[in-house]
C-alpha cells in the first residue's frame, strides 16, 4: 500500500480498491479461483499490463494470492485472502445501488 497510511477509513479503502479494475477483478474472484486468461476475458476493456499491474499490487496489500504450480507452461491461479472476500458487502451494496440507481433513472 505504500508508505501513506491515511487517517480516514474510506480512504483507506479507496487506495486499496479506488480503481474500476480492482473492484471488477474483485467482483470476479468472489466467485472463486481465476486464472489469468480467465480474469482477462471477464474483465471487459483491461489490457493484460493493467491487469497484471493491479493483480500484483493487490497480492502486496494482502488482498489476492497467486499460486504458481510447477508445470509446462505454467499454470497461475488467483484467489482472494480472507481480507480480499471481506470486501463483498461493500460489492454487493454497489451492486444494490447501481440497480437501484439503473431503475430511477431509466439507464
Amino acid at each position: 500500500m505504500g508508505k501513506y497510511n491515511p487517517d480516514c477509513p474510506v480512504e483507506t479503502t479507496l487506495q486499496l480498491i479506488g480503481d474500476k479494475w480492482k473492484v471488477l477483478i474483485i467482483r470476479d474472484l468472489l466467485t472463486g479461483t481465476k486464472r489469468f486468461n480467465e480474469l482477462m476475458r471477464s474483465v471487459t476493456g483491461i489490457t493484460q499490463k493493467v491487469l497484471t499491474s493491479h493483480l500484483r499490487a493487490m497480492e502486496s496489500a494482502g488482498l489476492v494470492t497467486r499460486t504458481v504450480y510447477p508445470e509446462v507452461p505454467p499454470k497461475v491461479e488467483y484467489n482472494l485472502t480472507e481480507t480480499g472476500f471481506s470486501l463483498k458487502p461493500i460489492l454487493d451494496s454497489m451492486i444494490i445501488w447501481g440497480n437501484d440507481y439503473k431503475k430511477k433513472t431509466g439507464a
